[in-house]
């Protein structure tokens, strides 16, 4: 899962230890220490976060995150006063007493000591106390540096939205929005429109292959580097303004610029769809996965179970490119038909003690030569079996390196607000035991998309992938 899809798939269930009433402060402390578990319904309806919501959540990930046990508390309070300190002087109300405390290591004395000038701060100010808790809490996740971490929040969503609108500006560019918010130091120049989905940008004659040359007035790389300015591509409701784009269209040489609003559109059919599959000349089945969805091996293997009813044919083209990931056990199942008898991966905890996943043997194996295309956008359960074709070697990559957003499958925590807490309880490593996480899967043969490229609508992956499947 990428930064923007973490929360997404959560099985949002209500904690029995987060339902009773809350007890005098006395007693709260302890509860707020250990009233962290595992949903099993429906969350209530949503109430203010408070510093005892943050204190909650504090040893929530102490006592269940991967790295909890070995984890340098510090760090977390350090970050959440930041950020406290800075919504303050946003709102130029500063407190003269909002002084960082003296901290030893030891955890509970220290989160006394953050509480005790945290209340005395905030008792100053009591009209921006909610927002103060809510930064606080945001700043000592984000402190984890895990892009499977979050906390899932005051959740909106765009009026009269229903299945099959987007929102946003109506394009996809070569960088994705999971680049933009987690790992921009991976993409590279220029930055261009891939794919024109509609809204706004099918409205103002956006094309494939319309170089970005800034956006809002910022440069979106400056010395070869993504700059954050990127990330208003991709708009969240509902603070979203209009973007205004500089484009360049190589083919006429023209030069203009366009205001964007973002707002709800309607998504072509195939584009909501998780697998949707084809045959391509040679009797090559081509099947695109647009996530690891519940049901999606399943789905993935009926497409080619049709696609070579009365035919006999010659391989499998599996693009994922775009796939955020969703569920390793699917990931592993959709192994299972390449190979049986391997482990797809290991999750870890920060001991190093390891828990294998292994491929369910009682898949049906295809018996099919193999080409998986991936990119930048293929992330987490994505990540999981991409280095499994790698490493197992029961296929071949084309495309780009993988995205790199594959720290562990995220699990979630309600916290007495009807808020969801969620973090990798182990962490992922590959067949062969490697780090992907932040690093993502080379591909056996790179090949990248250019400007001209989605100008004139060629798939250079795609066109490798039968090149090496007609071998």
């Amino acid at each position: 899962m990428t930064a923007r899809t973490v929360a997404a798939g959560l099985a949002l269930l209500l904690a029995a230890a987060c339902t009773a009433p809350t007890p005098p402060r006395s007693q709260a402390s302890t509860a707020a220490s250990t009233a962290c578990g595992q949903p099993q319904g429906p969350p209530g309806a949503e109430t203010a976060t408070t510093i005892d919501v943050v204190e909650q959540a504090y040893f929530c990930i102490l006592g269940n995150y991967y790295s909890g046990a070995t984890l340098d508390a510090r760090s977390l309070l350090t970050a959440g006063f930041v950020a406290l300190t800075q919504e303050l002087n946003r709102h130029g109300r500063d407190v003269p007493g909002a002084t960082m405390p003296a901290l030893t290591g030891d955890r509970k004395a220290d989160w006394t000591a953050f509480e005790a000038v945290y209340r005395k701060t905030t008792e100053q100010v009591p009209d921006l106390r909610d927002k103060l808790a809510v930064v606080t809490l945001e700043a000592i996740v984000a402190g984890l540096g895990d892009n499977h971490a979050g906390w899932a929040h005051d959740v909106k969503r765009p009026p009269d939205y229903y299945d099959g609108d987007g929102y946003g500006l109506g394009l996809q560019a070569n960088v994705t929005g999971a680049q933009a918010d987690s790992n921009p130091g991976v993409a590279l120049p220029p930055l261009f429109v891939t794919t024109v989905q509609g809204g706004a940008a099918q409205a103002a004659g956006l094309r494939p292959g319309d170089i970005i040359e800034s956006i809002n007035g910022s440069a979106p790389f400056i010395d070869g580097k993504a700059t954050p300015a990127i990330a208003a591509l991709y708009p969240r409701y509902p603070q979203a303004r209009p973007v205004l784009l500089r484009l360049l269209r190589q083919a006429t040489g023209r030069r203009w610029s366009v205001t964007l609003k973002p707002g709800l559109f309607q998504r072509d059919l195939a584009a909501l769809q998780v697998v949707t599959s084809k045959l391509l000349e040679g009797d090559i089945a081509y099947v695109r996965q647009r996530g690891f969805a519940p049901d999606s091996a399943n789905r993935v293997l009926k497409a080619v179970s049709r696609l070579r009813a009365g035919r006999t044919l010659t391989g499998v083209v599996l693009d994922l490119r775009g796939n955020g990931g969703g569920s390793p056990v699917e990931a592993a199942r959709l192994l299972s038909a390449f190979v049986h008898g391997k482990v797809t991966a290991y999750l870890c905890t920060v001991d190093g003690t390891c828990e294998a996943s292994r491929t369910d043997d009682t898949v049906e194996l295809v018996n099919l030569p193999l080409v998986v295309l991936t990119d930048r956008g293929c992330a987490s359960a994505c990540e999981h079996f991409s280095s499994a074709v790698k490493d197992l070697r029961i296929g071949q990559l084309a495309g780009t390196r993988t995205a790199g957003i594959i720290s562990g499958p995220a699990q979630p925590f309600l916290l007495s607000n009807n808020t969801v807490l969620s973090f990798p309880v182990k962490h992922h490593l590959g067949p062969d035991r490697e780090v992907i996480d932040r690093i993502g899967v080379p591909p056996d043969h790179y090949v990248s998309l250019t400007p001209k490229d989605a100008a004139e609508g060629r798939d250079p992956a795609l066109a490798k992938a039968l090149t090496l499947l007609h071998k």
